[in-house]
């Protein structure tokens, strides 16, 4: 089996000068636990809801590998607040195979959003994204995902390489068991640098300057019965949530 690549792991000091040179910046576990004030053990206390995420109903490529669900909140003054339930948006211009339509799916675990390890979490990453692009209310959309390898294959990114019409995005894998591939890709928007690493130890998290780079992930295998990925998805937009008829 092909060796996996470590990501490029980024001290928490050095974070946002990383993400303003670059546009992404890889944390380790412990990195992204100093980075947020959080005990790692809060974290994993989130992670058995993974185990209880509802079939992605929307999947227009024929797919069932994909679990989901899907909140919104506000981080502002550094508080946490959540909206009243919405569906996800996304124009297709930044998400051609699902993208101009509204998809409802079920909201995020009550225990989990209202944790206070996850209002930590929301609360310590868009503080990064204020020191990255200036201090402001941030809208943020969360999605917790599993994708399984229940029919031979799994696609974390049906998509394809793309970005997501918002200012950052985290990536942070939940777990990994059993599977092979599952490669993370990110290219210069506008070059032709880039670089892949497989995000392999829990917490582990990317952050990404969705204006300046585009990503995917290779899709999945299994090693094992039962084998899938984990992830948590936030996404970080200014001015608003994304719907339709907004800009």
């Amino acid at each position: 089996m092909t060796p996996l690549l470590d990501p490029p792991i980024t001290a928490p000091d050095h974070l946002v000068d990383e993400l303003r040179a670059r546009g992404h910046a890889v944390l380790s576990p412990q990195g992204l636990a100093a980075t947020t004030g959080l005990d790692l053990h809060a974290l994993d206390a989130m992670r058995p809801s993974w185990s209880d995420l509802p079939a992605d109903a929307y999947l227009r490529d024929g797919g069932r590998y994909r679990r989901r669900r899907h909140g919104c909140f506000v981080v502002e003054r550094g508080g946490l607040r959540s909206v009243p339930h919405r569906a996800h948006w996304q124009p297709v211009e930044y998400n051609a195979l699902h993208g101009g339509i509204e998809r409802r799916f079920e909201p995020i675990d009550p225990a989990v959003a209202t944790s206070a390890a996850w209002t930590r979490l929301l609360v310590g990453l868009a503080a990064v994204c204020s020191a990255v692009k200036g201090d402001r209310p941030w809208y943020v959309e969360a999605h917790p995902f599993r994708i399984d390898t229940t029919d031979g294959i799994g696609r974390p990114t049906p998509e394809g390489a793309h970005r997501d019409g918002v200012d950052v995005v985290a990536v942070l894998l939940v777990d990994r068991v059993g599977v092979k591939g599952g490669e993370t890709r990110v290219f210069d928007a506008t070059g032709p640098a880039g670089l892949r690493f497989t995000l392999q130890s829990p917490w582990t998290t990317l952050l990404l300057d969705d204006e300046r780079v585009i990503h995917e992930t290779t899709p999945i295998q299994p090693l094992q019965a039962g084998g899938h990925r984990d992830t948590l998805v936030l996404t970080f937009r200014r001015d608003g949530f994304q719907g339709p008829g907004v800009v």
